[in-house]
């Protein structure tokens, strides 16, 4: 299948990341942003790190080799990461990157995305970059990222200093269409652990929003794809991206998400989507490598 994004969606991710970096940097003008516990392990300015580490990363990225992070083994460790040990990485970058300053932190935020708008601006937002897991991102994707790790983020700190937190829908949707969509449409390297147990037979979930393009994601043969349109499915998703987002990550759990209508499942066989989750899912614990095997 042929890749493109279109102009009015890349457009729109670069939009949603000046206008989520410029939110996210407000939060760290609270007097509370240096030790107000933003999750168990993290304040508000380790979350903030966590971000900015990521977006250095990425001025790297789109600059092709201009100094990141110094950060010992990390190539090595970028190369090698999947789903299930990003926690890991997470923890190795925040051990050796000290600063968290609020004031620096915001600061060096609004330079590093200033610096990726300028860098892509010129850029093919289908052009695939080299990612996580030796995996393959298309530009748009790894904008599309980091608005998704400003808005995660953002929420965990806005709880933590008792502020307001706006998830536009149109923004949260990009990650799903624009990374993890266009990362299948590329490589995703080894960032899914297909070396996993498979099912005997194919799993094919239908995913659907108001904000995005319906798209089907496969799981068999020790390999993940993106099926025709006119392909059949087992398991039908149909998602509000906020909310959805917000669980795939951890943040709330799948029963609240489904009171909520955030996500809704149905299709013919909805009893395969655990089967599919334990290697199609982000970095959550809920969804982690489990010990036992499914066949289902």
């Amino acid at each position: 299948m042929t890749y493109s994004v279109p102009p009015q969606r890349w457009q729109l991710a670069r939009t949603a990341l000046r206008d989520s970096s410029d939110r996210f940097r407000s939060l760290l003008t609270d007097g509370r942003a240096g030790s107000a516990m933003a999750t168990a392990d993290w304040t508000v300015a380790d979350s903030a790190a966590h971000v900015l580490g990521i977006a250095m990363m990425y001025v790297s990225l789109v600059e092709h080799g201009t100094a990141s992070l110094d950060v010992p083994d990390l190539e090595a460790a970028l190369d090698t990461v999947n789903v299930d040990t990003v926690a890991d990485l997470n923890a190795h970058v925040l051990s050796h990157y000290a600063e968290r300053a609020p004031d620096r932190l915001s600061a060096l935020l609004g330079e590093s995305v200033d610096r990726i708008l300028a860098a892509t601006g010129s850029m093919r937002p289908e052009a695939p970059l080299r990612w996580l897991g030796d995996s393959r991102v298309p530009v748009a994707g790894v904008v599309a990222h980091l608005v998704n790790e400003l808005l995660v983020h953002g929420w965990d700190m806005a709880r933590a200093l008792g502020r307001p937190w706006w998830m536009p829908d149109e923004h949260a949707a990009l990650y799903w269409e624009l990374f993890f969509v266009g990362m299948l449409h590329h490589d995703y390297g080894t960032l899914l652990n297909t070396s996993l147990p498979m099912p005997r037979r194919p799993i094919a979930v239908r995913f659907r929003s108001a904000y995005t393009p319906s798209s089907t994601v496969v799981l068999g043969d020790k390999r993940v794809w993106l099926a025709p349109p006119q392909d059949p499915f087992d398991v039908r998703v149909t998602f509000r991206p906020a909310g959805f987002n917000l669980m795939l990550f951890g943040r709330i759990g799948t029963v609240r998400a489904a009171l909520r209508r955030d996500v809704v499942v149905g299709g013919r066989r909805p009893w395969r989507l655990p089967a599919f989750l334990r290697v199609v899912h982000m970095p959550n614990a809920r969804f982690a490598r489990r010990r036992g095997r499914s066949r289902r």
